[in-house]
């Protein structure tokens, strides 16, 4: 789970030296990378699209002499979304105390599935579908929720959209001295958490012999997949049944995958890329129900994430 990096900073992303009117086309330009960064940053593609649409809507309630005081529309946009964001984070504690069960990141459908759209639906817009890498993963996401919102935002900003930190401190509130350093506690937290790299062929080999192990109801063999001390975590937000705690123990979640398979025996499993790593959809009459995410370690499954909460799993089913 190494620390990513994007070619150019926000600021040369946003582009440089716009037109002080710029078109509509060159705003919606913008729109991709807004999306990027605020999921980054609050783990919900929804959430992201809202924040967008704020950002955007305060550029169009400026007036026109406004508007051509801004030297770069993309910078200004890209600084707007990062503050709604850093409020949203600050907010994120209370919602999540009247939250129900488990809260996992909202998982992300892989664009080359995505990119020509859904079967039997519409197409959809490359540019409205988040860049996926290392900084998007279920594993990286999670360690990113358990960090001050100060310290997301200021490592989203610098680490993985390459923003000097002058510019970070701008956003945060903070001095570039205090930014530094909360980029450098997020990249602890995330060295904490670090787990060997496992090449993609064999994450995904070990998927699907998880798919097959759970469809066979074999605990023997799933015990073997899985580390001896492996965690799993489900997502309902107390609108469809999850567990409400994290399972712990080979044993335990080889157990819990069974009777869930036995009592579920028309669910439909499909190998999917989650986030950018090898994944597991399940299907029930066509709807997408669940979407699980795995961390590999030392050639075993060592976490599970599987999200059920219908209201994450929007972007994964043809409306």
């Amino acid at each position: 789970m190494s620390t990513p990096s994007e070619a150019s900073s926000p600021r040369e992303m946003a582009g440089r030296a716009e037109p002080a009117d710029p078109d509509t086309a060159a705003l919606l330009d913008e729109r991709r990378k807004l999306t990027s960064l605020a999921y980054r940053l609050l783990g919900s593609l929804a959430d992201a699209e809202d924040v967008v649409q704020e950002t955007y809507a305060r550029w169009y309630a400026m007036s026109p002499e406004e508007q051509a005081a801004i030297d770069s529309i993309g910078a200004w946009l890209t600084t707007v979304a990062s503050r709604i964001c850093l409020d949203q984070l600050r907010s994120a504690r209370h919602r999540r105390e009247r939250y129900v069960g488990e809260w996992i990141p909202e998982p992300l459908p892989d664009t080359t599935d995505w990119m020509g759209g859904p079967p039997n639906g519409p197409a959809v817009d490359p540019a409205d579908r988040v860049t996926l890498d290392e900084s998007v993963n279920m594993a990286f996401l999670v360690v990113l929720d358990s960090m001050t919102p100060a310290e997301r935002v200021a490592f989203i900003l610098h680490d993985v959209f390459r923003y000097p930190f002058a510019e970070v401190a701008e956003i945060v509130g903070r001095t570039p001295a205090a930014c530094r350093q909360l980029a450098s506690s997020a990249r602890g937290r995330l060295r904490a958490a670090e787990a060997p790299v496992t090449p993609t062929g064999r994450q995904a080999a070990l998927v699907r012999a998880f798919k097959d192990a759970w469809e066979a109801q074999d605990i023997a063999a799933l015990v073997g997949l899985l580390d001896p001390q492996v965690t799993a975590i489900a997502d309902g937000g107390g609108l469809v049944t999850a567990q409400l705690h994290p399972i712990q123990g080979s044993a335990q979640v080889a157990e819990t995958v069974v009777d869930i398979a036995r009592r579920a025996p028309t669910l439909t499993l499909l190998e999917r890329a989650v986030n950018g790593s090898p994944g597991l959809v399940f299907e029930q009459d066509g709807v997408v129900v669940t979407v699980m995410a795995f961390d590999v370690a030392n050639d075993r499954i060592r976490r599970i994430w599987a999200v059920r909460n219908p209201e994450k799993l929007r972007p994964w089913t043809p409306a």
